[in-house]
């Protein structure tokens, strides 16, 4: 059977659920959906050339491709490229066929350096070292039982600090988006980030339909968002913290923790059965809290990067 490459079409709802399956399939841990997917097709920045690809056997999606540049980083022609393939139809040439068409796609748009997130298991391992691409940083992705397991007790915030709800910043988001930018630009990385579009970050966060401003939890200080715990949910019960972080000169007084300990007992009262998250292998102050929390490690990736010559 011919493997066929081609653009995920937008308009085309079963591209959107073949897509989103072939990706829960391979990923389980990470929330993704048919509307999330249409969203980012709209919204994603210009400046990432955002190219989703599909591997297509008599009209089924077989395996999947994310495709953009990394256009919030200081350091130009850099590339990503996220490759998966179902599970039950490896070995067809499905995951090369998609790897050339992303290069070949990231390269015409000045990609100097790709980089490639690898399933932490022998066969997918080999597949990137086969095609030039060399191992680098590692992350886990932990999950967390909401429905069985005890979450610590809600504690008083320490005095001068209030908890609040991202929704309460519905009529102006700034604030958080000035704080989620410190914070993502000290996350351990290959790749420095630098948020410095509001307009780009209220269409791919604060307006993404998996974002759920009402599950996550800021601590504010004299008004000011100083520490948070960014929330998504599938729309079932299904819940996962994006991003955690606190701005620099509050660091060290368990704000984060304050925030998320916040936001996990609030998306226990809504329904939520399954907490997930992710972590750099290198945060360990993340790794701490979320080991606190009773966050298990459910899987493992490791990034990959290959220089184009």
């Amino acid at each position: 059977m011919t493997v066929t490459i081609r653009d995920l079409r937008p308009d085309a709802r079963a591209d959107l659920e073949g897509f989103a399956r072939v990706r829960h399939l391979a990923l389980p841990f990470i929330l993704f959906t048919p509307e999330s997917l249409a969203h980012d097709l709209v919204h994603m920045h210009p400046d990432a050339h955002y190219r989703p690809l599909v591997a297509v056997v008599d009209g089924e999606v077989i395996g999947t491709a994310q495709v953009h540049m990394v256009h919030e980083s200081p350091e130009p022609g850099q590339g990503n490229i996220n490759v998966y393939v179902d599970p039950g139809h490896t070995r067809r040439g499905a995951g090369r066929l998609l790897l050339r068409a992303a290069e070949e796609h990231l390269a015409a748009h000045g990609a100097r350096k790709l980089f490639s997130w690898v399933l932490d298991e022998p066969g997918s391992r080999a597949f990137a070292e086969r095609h030039g691409y060399r191992a680098s940083r590692s992350a886990h992705f932990l999950r967390l039982d909401l429905a069985g397991g005890a979450l610590p007790p809600l504690q008083d915030p320490p005095p001068g600090v209030e908890v609040r709800r991202g929704s309460d910043f519905a009529d102006d988001p700034r604030p958080l988006f000035a704080l989620d930018a410190e914070t993502a630009a000290d996350e351990p990385s290959d790749v420095d980030t630098e948020f410095t579009d509001y307009e780009a970050w209220l269409e791919e966060t604060w307006r993404h339909p998996l974002f759920s401003a009402e599950l996550t939890s800021v601590a504010v200080v004299d008004g000011r968002p100083v520490a948070f715990s960014a929330a998504r949910t599938d729309g079932g019960r299904r819940y996962g913290t994006v991003m955690t972080g606190t701005a620099r000169a509050f660091r060290g007084r368990g704000l984060a923790k304050l925030a998320k300990n916040d936001s996990l007992h609030r998306a226990r009262a809504a329904g939520c059965t399954e907490a997930f998250t992710g972590n750099d292998a290198g945060n360990r102050p993340m790794i701490a809290i979320n080991k606190w929390f009773g966050y298990e490690i459910c899987g493992t990736e490791v990034r990959h990067v290959r220089e184009l010559g």
